[in-house]
């Protein structure tokens, strides 16, 4: 007779084991991905890529490794992103322990007194000889749900895979703001390089204005020459506080980025000083895909989508749950603890099938069936937008070069013009308004000249961050 029953427990154990090993859903693939076979502007499909350059190589002049390195520190967006990351963990380890029973101890004590008139009461006097009860009860119950279809496989999986993507998605805030700053810091320098230009054409303002001044002292200018010449000068001069506003507000935003004060921001280069590799290596497109940190945390979205199809599934399927208990129970607090006479055990096992559940368990399937397609959506659209965000870095970082060289050739013809105009004009060959536009072009010309070249600059940081470089 307990050999049977021996017998009968072994089989069950068996039976919920080779059940745990069953499980629905389909395993992870990923979709395909409509990608280019190279870059556009790159001549031959090259594996390397600048984006597998650490940020500390790639940007080589120091006072911007200093900003950078401090806001990695500082940066109130990546220490919440961080923080998130820490979440995460939390949940991986409580997620370890999904598999295992859930074990609850209790202690009760419970003394009821029925009315001596009530059915209780009378048969308490009749056969206990009192009128009131006592109960005390000190139990363990365990209880287990076998993991038959991957439910619970499926969650631990989920918790992980979150992690994996906060990990992601922080990596993601600290490649754009390594972006984000060294974009600042190159409109700072461009400032500064303005602020210098603007400086250097106001003293030339200042000299055409004292030569009108003495040209009509002697009787060779009119009034009317040497008011254009002020108000040029005047018009020159008004850039100046504006450009020095500008730079105040482009600190104060680096300081912000860094998670510091507003405050002055260091820098000991000129815009012309910053220079970066010539191979600017994009790489393949299929290996920015798994180097990009957003479009890896979109991949990982869709495969908790489909995990939570599969538990969706799991949900209409039959559930094993198994509960065993045990402990001390006795109607007198004296030998509640008096063994062997006050042990007591419980074991039970179910297999629940959900039957109706006014159609609650098909809808929560059918809709993760519907996320997991919108999921599948979103990865595509972040592919694509990452393969748009590289070929128009790749685009602007040639053209802006091509308009680089033709503004420096523009800047050099529009000095020489000013010098000419001077010349001309201090023999009396040409006329005030032909100095004053030769002044007022070659400003224009040597300010766009250094928006040229912080853009150059920036389109190269975008290619950089676009490729997922930044997080390394």
């Amino acid at each position: 007779m307990l050999y049977n029953r021996y017998n009968k427990i072994y089989l069950f154990i068996i039976l919920a084991v080779f059940l745990t090993a069953c499980k629905v859903g389909k395993e992870y693939q990923r979709p395909e991905l409509e990608l280019p076979e190279q870059f556009s502007q790159v001549g031959y499909a090259d594996t390397s890529s600048i984006a597998d350059i650490e940020w500390k190589n790639f940007f080589t002049d120091t006072a911007l490794q200093r900003l950078i390195g401090t806001a990695l520190k500082n940066n109130h967006d990546l220490l919440v992103a961080i923080k998130r990351i820490e979440i995460a963990q939390q949940q991986v380890k409580q997620s370890k322990s999904l598999l295992l029973p859930e074990v609850d101890l209790q202690f009760t004590g419970q003394i009821s007194r029925p009315s001596d008139n009530s059915l209780n009461g009378i048969s308490l006097n009749a056969f206990l000889g009192k009128s009131y009860l006592e109960n005390y009860n000190a139990a363990a119950t365990i209880s287990w749900e076998a993991d038959i279809w991957g439910k619970i496989r499926g969650r631990k999986e989920i918790a992980l895979t979150q992690y994996l993507q906060t990990t992601e998605a922080a990596r993601a805030v600290q490649t754009q703001l390594v972006a984000d700053i060294a974009q600042g810091y190159f409109n700072l320098l461009m400032l500064d390089k303005q602020l210098d230009v603007t400086k250097r054409n106001l003293g030339l303002s200042d000299s055409f204005l004292v030569t009108t001044r003495l040209l009509k002292d002697a009787g060779l200018g009119n009034a009317l020459a040497v008011q254009q010449a002020e108000s040029q000068k005047q018009a020159t001069s008004l850039l100046i506080p504006q450009m020095e506003q500008s730079i105040a507000i482009q600190e104060n935003a680096l300081q912000l980025l860094t998670g510091q004060l507003p405050g002055h921001v260091n820098r000991n280069v000129s815009l012309g000083d910053i220079a970066f590799t010539n191979d600017l290596a994009a790489g393949l497109p299929v290996a920015m895909v798994s180097r990009r940190p957003d479009v890896r945390a979109a991949e990982l979205a869709l495969k908790i989508a489909n995990t939570q199809v599969g538990i969706a599934q799991a949900n209409m399927y039959p559930a094993l749950n198994i509960t065993a208990g045990g402990g001390l129970e006795s109607f007198k607090a004296s030998n509640w603890f008096s063994v062997p006479g006050s042990l007591f055990g419980l074991a039970a096992g179910s297999i629940a099938q959900p039957v109706f559940k006014r159609r609650a368990l098909k809808t929560q399937f059918e809709v993760a069936k519907l996320e997991r397609e919108q999921a599948v959506t979103r990865f595509r659209q972040s592919v694509l937008i990452a393969t748009v965000e590289v070929s128009n870095s790749l685009v602007q970082t040639d053209k802006l070069k091509q308009q680089e060289q033709i503004t420096v050739a523009q800047v050099d013809t529009l000095k020489r013009a000013v010098f000419n105009a001077r010349l001309l004009f201090r023999s009396d060959m040409a006329s005030y308004l032909e100095v004053i536009t030769a002044q007022g072009n070659a400003l224009q010309a040597e300010l766009s000249l250094a928006a040229i070249q912080r853009q150059e600059l920036g389109a190269i940081v975008e290619l950089y961050r676009s490729l997922g470089g930044g997080w390394k």
